[in-house]
C-alpha cells in the first residue's frame, strides 16, 4: 500500500515549464514516427495472429478522456473477444480494484493471443498513432473511461492535467498490484516531478516490461 498523502498540483508552475513541454511533443513525434517504422514486422505478426483466432477486427478504439476532459478515441490491438463491451455489465460485480476502474485477472473476454500481448503491453503499440497526433504522449497518466471520470472527485481530475500516456510511472512500476487511488498517487506523483530526465526513466522501465512483464493483464 502506497502512501496517499494529498497532492495539489501548481497549475501555474506547470504551465511555466514550456521548454519541457515543447522538448516533450519533438521527442514524442519523432520517437512515435520512428517507432510505427521499426515495429512494422511486430505488428503485422501481431495483426495475422488476432485475424485468424477469431476472424474478428484488428484493432479496437474506444472513447478516452484526454487533457483539460477532451475526447478522442484511443487505439489498441483488439485483446478481448467482439462482444467484450456488451459482457462487460454482467462482470462488473467481480472487479479485482477498488474506485472507478475495472480490472479482473481471468477477464473471460479476453483472446488467447490478447492474454500475451496484454502481459507485455504490445496491446498498447498502436497508440503511438494517437502521440503523432497529440492526443497522447509516450509518457503521461493512463487515458480514462468516460463513465471513470463521471465518477472522479475534483482531486482525481488533476490527473486530467497534462496529456495522456501510453505509459506511465503506474504502469511501469507497480501495476495492477495497486487500487484506484494509488494509481492517482502515482499519476499525480508523475505531474508534479514531470521532467525530461523522469520521463526517459518511466520510458525505459517501460521497454523492460515488454521482455519482463510486470503484473499487467
Amino acid at each position: 500500500m502506497l502512501e496517499t498523502q494529498k497532492i495539489i498540483i501548481d497549475k501555474e508552475a506547470l504551465a511555466r515549464k514550456k521548454g519541457y513541454h515543447l522538448v516533450k511533443r519533438i521527442f514524442d513525434f519523432c520517437a512515435s514516427l520512428c517507432g510505427l517504422i521499426l515495429l512494422s514486422p511486430l505488428f503485422l505478426v501481431v495483426a495475422l495472429r488476432i485475424k485468424f483466432e477469431d476472424k474478428g477486427p484488428i484493432f479496437y478504439k474506444q472513447r478516452r478522456i484526454g487533457k483539460d476532459e477532451r475526447e478522442f478515441y484511443m487505439y489498441k490491438f483488439r485483446s478481448m473477444h467482439v462482444d467484450a463491451d456488451k459482457r462487460l455489465a454482467e462482470l462488473k460485480k467481480q472487479n479485482e480494484v477498488e474506485g472507478p476502474m475495472f480490472k479482473m485477472k481471468n477477464d473471460p473476454r479476453i483472446t488467447k493471443i490478447g492474454q500475451f500481448i496484454r502481459k507485455t503491453s504490445i496491446d498498447e503499440l498502436p497508440q503511438l498513432l494517437n502521440v503523432i497526433r497529440g492526443e497522447m504522449s509516450l509518457i503521461g497518466p493512463r487515458p480514462p473511461l468516460p463513465s471513470e471520470v463521471a465518477q472522479y472527485t475534483d482531486y482525481d481530475k488533476q490527473r486530467l492535467l497534462v496529456v495522456p500516456g501510453c505509459s506511465g510511472l503506474w504502469q511501469a512500476t507497480v501495476r495492477n498490484s495497486v487500487g484506484f487511488s494509488e494509481m492517482v498517487q502515482l499519476d499525480l506523483e508523475y505531474i508534479q516531478k514531470c521532467s525530461v530526465w523522469f520521463d526517459l526513466k518511466i520510458l525505459f522501465l517501460t521497454i523492460k516490461i515488454l521482455f519482463k512483464p510486470n503484473s499487467a493483464y
